[in-house]
């Protein structure tokens, strides 16, 4: 077997990851709703969110319609600040994830598209990272923003919609000519 290249390895997950949680912000400092569920458009991210408001086209513009976030991370962050538990509804991002690593869910080549599948339906592409913003300071204490540096989760666009739920899968979807469930 010949030696695996870096765009290989880059496209190989030994795990399915699972959506914890999905929580949408109906405003700007409104408080955040924790559902069982949500609907996932293009243009729009989760419907009930506050980005879905309006529709968005153009690639810039679509960079941000979802939010996802580490579970594995919320433990760190809660430890550098000195807390027992991290609520991450507290964190304003849409997903929990659980299971991958998220900011390996992001190409490293620029003519690849990783596209992940949530559930049945919903299809992402990881367009960045997620840094914090200033409300955490304020959110979480003093040193809030740096505790949450390198740990704000990533962004990603809709390719295609559905309904999400808590409990999906979240997996690597198949890639033109290659079947990512084979790539051991």
């Amino acid at each position: 077997m010949p030696t695996p290249t870096l765009r290989d390895l880059t496209q190989r997950f030994e795990r399915t990851g699972r959506i914890e949680a999905i929580l949408l912000r109906p405003a700007r400092l409104a408080p955040v709703l924790s559902v069982a569920q949500a609907l996932v458009e293009p243009g729009r991210g989760l419907i009930g969110d506050r980005r879905s408001a309006t529709s968005r086209t153009g690639d810039v513009a679509q960079k941000r319609e979802v939010t996802l976030l580490q579970a594995e991370h919320l433990p760190v962050v809660a430890g550098y600040l000195g807390l027992p538990f991290l609520d991450p509804a507290r964190l304003r991002r849409n997903l929990v994830v659980s299971g991958l690593n998220l900011l390996s869910m992001r190409s490293l080549f620029p003519d690849v598209r990783l596209q992940w599948r949530l559930g049945d339906d919903v299809i992402l592409e990881i367009t960045g990272t997620c840094e914090p913003c200033s409300l955490m300071e304020a959110e979480l204490g003093e040193g809030g923003y740096n505790a949450m540096r390198g740990h704000g989760g990533v962004t990603a666009r809709v390719v295609a919609g559905g309904t999400l739920r808590v409990g999906d899968a979240v997996r690597l979807a198949a890639q033109p000519g290659r079947n990512p469930s084979t790539d051991r």
